[in-house]
């Protein structure tokens, strides 16, 4: 996902991604599967690169399990944390939390725990505790809503050759996404970072293969699904923006 958005967006990127490992693994060194996840040119370690000042945007996001992040992780303490080294080092620097989802088959319900979980979790336990600890603002790129907006726009037969929520998802997985759902997570971080959506261009994966896509109309609703959503959320930092 981030590729697509760099291809996108045309913006330079670092990252460092770990296996469901939270804010808190991040900053202690305890990241699993940190080897494999960070062997690729786009990583630089968090601390380092941030204490640098030369990103203007930082994206943290928190593990899932959610509850168990703010429960034994105290995700409001360490999201205030990495927002606080991005700010040493860029005072000017934008950070923003990236709202995720469950697992498909998640017993209380995949759209029932995204609609209930952004402002009882990521808002009230997360983003908002963060800032009052004195990280400055951090504004949302709401994920889990685009995903859910786009699987209900979906199911509904509102987007052309898409029939399932699954559409979203890699096979057989019930919480990573797809090429569509990169690509879909990739529109909803480039509209929110740039307050616009991006213009078309083919997308690949980050080898470079071709990304398996649905067709351009579909695209094109998807993106208004997209441009709809984030609106909605004044978090966003884009709810007065022009529709």
């Amino acid at each position: 996902m981030p590729a697509m958005l760099a291809a996108m967006a045309g913006h330079d990127h670092a990252s460092q991604l770990g296996w469901g490992a939270s804010l808190r693994n991040h900053a202690t060194g305890e990241v699993p599967g940190f080897a494999v996840e960070n062997d690729h040119p786009d990583h630089l370690p968090a601390e380092t690169a941030l204490a640098g000042g030369g990103f203007d945007a930082v994206v943290l996001t928190e593990m899932v399990e959610l509850r168990d992040a703010i429960r034994w992780h105290d995700s409001a303490r360490w999201l205030a944390h990495w927002a606080g080294v991005a700010r040493a080092g860029n005072p000017g620097v934008r950070v923003y939390l990236y709202e995720t989802w469950h697992r498909l088959d998640d017993p209380e319900g995949w759209l029932q725990r995204i609609d209930a979980d952004l402002s009882r979790r990521w808002l009230d336990e997360v983003l908002r505790p963060a800032m009052a600890r004195g990280a400055g603002d951090i504004h949302l790129i709401p994920g889990g809503q685009v995903m859910a907006a786009a699987a209900r726009a979906i199911e509904a037969g509102g987007v052309p050759g898409l029939t399932s929520r699954r559409d979203l998802f890699q096979p057989g997985d019930p919480i990573h996404f797809s090429d569509l759902g990169a690509w879909l997570m990739a529109v909803t971080h480039h509209a929110v970072l740039y307050h616009r959506l991006p213009a078309a261009a083919p997308v690949a994966r980050a080898d470079g293969s071709p990304a398996d896509l649905p067709s351009e109309p579909a695209l094109t609703r998807l993106q208004e699904v997209v441009w709809a959503t984030i609106r909605r959320y004044p978090e966003t930092g884009l709810s007065g923006t022009p529709g």
